[in-house]
């Protein structure tokens, strides 16, 4: 037995030694060295998903966006947002809380980066904007992206939602007469006296208020009370005297009341402290713009 596991080894050993044999008196091909591993290109290190800036999504805005909720879209086709652009938060731990320093400067980034991409002040025109940040998941998975979205409204005034919409809003606001931009509306009471409406009306039909422009409002807190509102009142008067071309004095509460509006409370957090200003003649009708027309369109009515 152990002459034949001998025998056995002994033979096995001299198959090894033929090939060694053989591979040594036959040599290799051109160009290829017996190296099965050093022409193999690295395998790239995995990266996340990063979104695309100035592209459109069929998905309303959200504060989150996740890959799997993500659905660009053409422009030319129906959708309900779209990315002015792609930022990047410093980099933490989680990402930012709402009205934290960096939350802050994202929105102030997209603020910024808005107006150039629609072609004019977008506050405005029925327009809104947001932030979105990835997932919590996305975020400890490396990603530190944000988006900043815009988004076509159905009213500024009455809080309306995003509107389907066909087409980008690049250079929207840059068209003369772009039927985006805030002009004149059909305020309408209700039975308290409060404002229950201003649906938007032509300036040359009838109507008894117009957007006058911004007022911004500094380092004043959100209005609460009478007396913070009676702040923006008097911010918003300024604007509608340099707009009406009449003085800013005493006798303007005759001319014509004011409509104040700022942002939401949310915004307002983030630093968001633009007014949007009206003026609003009530108990009269106007059928023409106010703009620039000095006393002739605001006259004083009374005393």
């Amino acid at each position: 037995m152990r002459r034949r596991l001998r025998t056995r080894l002994g033979g096995l050993a001299a198959v090894g030694l033929a090939v060694l044999a053989l591979g040594a008196g036959c040599g290799l091909p051109e160009g290829v060295d017996g190296n099965l591993t050093d022409d193999w290109a690295a395998i790239a290190a995995p990266t996340g998903f990063t979104p695309v800036a100035a592209t459109c999504h069929a998905a309303a805005y959200a504060p989150v966006g996740s890959r799997s909720a993500y659905e660009q879209v053409d422009c030319a086709e129906s959708h309900r947002s779209e990315t002015v652009y792609v930022g990047t938060y410093p980099d933490s731990a989680a990402p930012p809380e709402a009205a934290s320093a960096a939350a802050q400067q994202a929105y102030r980034t997209c603020d910024l980066k808005t107006a150039p991409y629609v072609g004019g002040p977008w506050r405005t025109a029925r327009l809104w904007i947001g932030v979105t940040h990835p997932s919590a998941a996305a975020w400890t998975g490396g990603a530190r992206w944000f988006r900043c979205e815009l988004a076509e409204v159905s009213s500024v005034e009455d809080g309306g939602g995003a509107v389907p919409r066909v087409g980008s809003l690049k250079g929207a606001l840059a068209q003369p007469g772009s039927p985006l931009l805030l002009t004149c509306y059909a305020v309408k009471l209700d039975a308290a006296g409060a404002i229950d409406s201003m649906p938007a009306a032509p300036c040359t039909a009838k109507h008894n208020a117009e957007f006058v422009g911004i007022w911004n409002a500094g380092t004043l807190p959100y209005p609460k009370t009478d007396a913070q509102w009676a702040k923006f009142h008097s911010g918003c008067r300024s604007v509608i005297a340099s707009y009406a071309g009449v003085p800013n004095d005493a006798d303007q509460q005759y001319r014509t009341g004011v409509v104040s509006l700022p942002g939401g409370a949310d915004v307002w957090a983030l630093g968001d402290h633009a007014v949007r200003c009206y003026a609003w003649v009530d108990g009269a009708t106007l059928t023409s713009s106010v703009k620039g027309r000095g006393n002739a369109g605001l006259p004083i009515l009374y005393k």
